[in-house]
Parts: C-alpha cells; structure tokens; sequence
C-alpha cells in the first residue's frame, strides 16, 4: 500500500470562491428562471433601488431585454440573469434576493443589512 504523506488540497487545485455583492437564493432563483421563460429570448430582471416610497427608498423590479451596461452588475445563476445598475448596488451590498411563499401570498423579498428602517410591507426602506 503506498503512503500518503499530504491529504491537503494544494492551493492550485481548491476552487476560487468570489463573494457575490448581492446574491440569490436557490427559490429566488427557481422563481426568476420560470419568470424569464415566458418572456422573450435575452430578457433580464433588473433590480433598483429608487427614491420614493414611504421609508425614502424602495425596491424596482423590471423586465429588460437589453444586454446590461458594463457598470452593471450581473447575476447569472441556475437560470436567472440578474441586472443590478452600480447606483443600486451601492444600496443593495451584501444582501440576498429570496423568492418567498406563504399562505397569504409569494413575493420577492430582499434582505438588505444595510437598512436602518423598513415600511409594513417590505418595499420601502432607510439607509442612514
């Protein structure tokens, strides 16, 4: 039987793992992909956050069958492909898009640790 002086993984072969800005879950995911796939070939949900709302900002959701700009970032996984402008993103680092269903409905929620204050609802927030 021949010795195995390293069971370690050499750094060359361990993968590259690069923390997204903003990310997905597998259900937000799932949910994006069969939205798309109603829509025409090359469409992107786009995300943004916008001024308004009761708490000062809120969240916008759009259908864009443009390809993103380079200052986008853009989010491709399991079948959905994401959009979010580079303004928006400064408000959205480090949160997570989650596709929620309940007894009282389903709906996109995003879950921003940036936020100091959010309406009843959920679309609108405070960043201090």
């Amino acid at each position: 039987m021949a010795q195995m002086d390293n069971l370690e993984p050499s750094p060359a072969t361990l993968p590259t793992l690069v923390e997204q800005p903003f990310q997905l879950t597998a259900n937000a995911a799932r949910r994006i992909s069969a939205l798309l796939a109603d829509e025409p070939e090359g469409t992107w949900l786009r995300i943004s956050v916008m001024g308004g709302g009761c708490s000062g900002f809120q969240y916008k959701y759009d259908f864009e069958v443009a390809e993103p700009s380079e200052d986008d970032t853009q989010i491709l996984e399991g079948g959905a492909r994401v959009a979010v402008d580079s303004t928006s993103m400064e408000f959205l680092k480090q949160s997570v898009l989650d596709y929620v269903e309940t007894l009282g409905g389903a709906a996109f929620e995003i879950r921003n640790p940036n936020t100091t204050a959010s309406c009843g609802c959920g679309n609108s927030f405070s960043i201090m």
